[in-house]
């Protein structure tokens, strides 16, 4: 048996550093413009037609997520031409970064795959992720996958978050140990 991190709810959210496409070094798990929750949303990387259309219909809740105080960041271990190459088939206003090492995917409790080829891509990279950080720096969301076509569908988690923010004593769920 192998052994994974894997972070709880209720967590403080590591420190994970990655850089736009401007040089800005960015902390992922700060909140960004007027919120105070933070979405990290973790894709696979340009070969992944998959996390290319879910990045697009990221963008479509983009005002309900602000509506509600929630800013978003995407990140993948692409390298910077990856994701200038990336960008051209994206329609977002977002913050993406790139350059997540295989040690940030690991803190983060990622799965991690190889590439089939070299027609794929270069590197490892990180399957998909997706986190919500709280205005105190805790995980209140995380939902992590080995796959990319096992994500939460974006307007559940919308509607999700717009029910938790509204509520004044909501807990962190899913604390209990075991």
């Amino acid at each position: 048996m192998k052994n994974s991190i894997k972070l709880t709810a209720g967590d403080a959210f590591p420190l994970t550093e990655a850089t736009l496409l401007d040089g800005t070094v960015v902390n992922l798990g700060k909140a960004h413009g007027d919120a105070d929750w933070q979405m990290v949303v973790v894709y696979r990387g340009k070969h992944c037609p998959l996390c290319v259309r879910y990045l697009n219909l990221l963008e479509e809740h983009q005002e309900a997520l602000k509506a509600i105080g929630v800013s978003v960041s995407a990140v993948s271990a692409d390298s910077r031409v990856q994701l200038e190459e990336t960008m051209e088939k994206l329609t977002i206003t977002y913050p993406i970064a790139y350059g997540l090492t295989e040690h940030q995917m690991k803190a983060l409790g990622l799965y991690i795959s190889a590439p089939r080829s070299e027609q794929e891509t270069d590197h490892n990279f990180a399957e998909p992720g997706l986190f919500v950080i709280n205005e105190e720096g805790l995980l209140q969301a995380i939902n992590i996958s080995n796959t990319p076509f096992l994500r939460p569908e974006l307007d559940v988690v919308v509607r999700g978050l717009s029910f938790v923010r509204g509520q004044d004593d909501y807990p962190i769920r899913g604390t209990l140990s075991y």
